[in-house]
């Protein structure tokens, strides 16, 4: 199987990541924190109209018509950058499975004119400033379109989250699969698992370089270089994973085989992103607990993120249960 993305896929990924460069530094995720809404002013609508909110959607209906393996490096990407928006939900989960029930909705999903969140295998859902919820009850999907929720915290300021309490209202997302809805988050979030390892692992490398201990730089020391070194194999090992579970869940493998790939690259991309987080910390030292310093948001969407649709017990379980054991 080649792993090679193709130079089209490089090329909207560029354009992406220059996207996120321009709109969402660290400073406006700082502030999406103070917003009532937890967002970045003006993100959603410029992702909207580079297409992003539409790669999973058939062209027939206006979307780009692309895949998972197309729409996976975008989801790291926005893991390297800390976006606050909810992308996974949205794109990954949301507007393939209102593109297979026929929803009237979609349009407005791929627009940029709606927000979309998720409820798939919990009470708490992501981004509750949300338009509307891709609920899983039983073996079925609704788009929940009134409900009431109370409020939730996280570590991460950024995850909006809140308890669902009560449905008003929802339509049926007749045609949609709820295991694969699942599987989808599950991978998107395993993307972005990876994105925020790579800054982490950036910003420790930069900062050891810099940091001088003893008249030389902290990473001239051998344990230094050793943990980090630990961070960049588990993260070259866990990659691959993620885009082959990308490739499994578009060419449409069978159920046990893609809950299989994607829960390979959630388990060694949580466990990627957990140990970045940990050697960032100790490599940096207490600056690297402090409000005011920028890893701290790195920090805290690794832990949170590396739990999200499933931790590493959870996964290793249903990898096990696909082998037969």
């Amino acid at each position: 199987m080649r792993f090679n993305f193709t130079d089209e896929q490089d090329m909207f990924c560029d354009t992406v990541r220059e996207l996120f460069a321009d709109r969402c530094p660290p400073d406006a995720v700082r502030q999406s924190w103070d917003n009532d809404d937890g967002r970045v002013p003006g993100l959603w609508a410029a992702l909207a109209e580079m297409g992003v909110l539409a790669v999973l959607a058939p062209e027939a209906v206006g979307g780009l018509g692309m895949n998972e393996v197309d729409l996976v490096r975008i989801l790291e990407e926005a893991g390297y950058a800390g976006v606050p928006e909810p992308l996974v939900e949205h794109v990954a989960v949301a507007v393939p499975a209102l593109a297979e029930a026929g929803h009237a909705a979609l349009e407005a999903a791929i627009a940029g004119d709606s927000t979309i969140t998720l409820n798939l295998s919990g009470e708490v859902i992501v981004g509750a400033a949300a338009d509307a919820v891709v609920h899983r009850t039983g073996d079925t999907l609704q788009l929940v379109t009134e409900w009431q929720a109370d409020a939730a915290t996280s570590i991460d300021q950024t995850r909006r989250l809140g308890v669902l309490t009560d449905i008003i209202a929802a339509d049926p997302l007749d045609g949609a699969d709820p295991d694969l809805a699942f599987d989808r988050a599950v991978l998107g979030t395993a993307a972005q698992c990876i994105g925020v390892a790579r800054r982490l692992l950036e910003a420790t490398v930069e900062y050891v370089a810099e940091r001088h201990q003893f008249g030389k730089p902290v990473g001239s020391y051998q344990a230094v270089k050793h943990h980090l070194a630990n961070v960049k194999i588990a993260l070259d090992f866990a990659a691959p994973l993620v885009y082959r579970a990308a490739w499994s869940v578009a060419h449409d493998a069978d159920p046990v085989t893609r809950g299989r790939d994607v829960s390979m690259a959630k388990a060694q991309a949580s466990e990627a992103v957990d140990l970045a987080a940990r050697q960032a910390l100790q490599c940096h030292g207490a600056i690297g607990y402090t409000f005011e310093y920028d890893l701290q948001l790195w920090l805290k969407r690794a832990w949170t993120l590396a739990a999200a649709h499933g931790d590493v017990r959870f996964h290793r379980d249903r990898v096990a249960a696909a082998i037969g054991v």
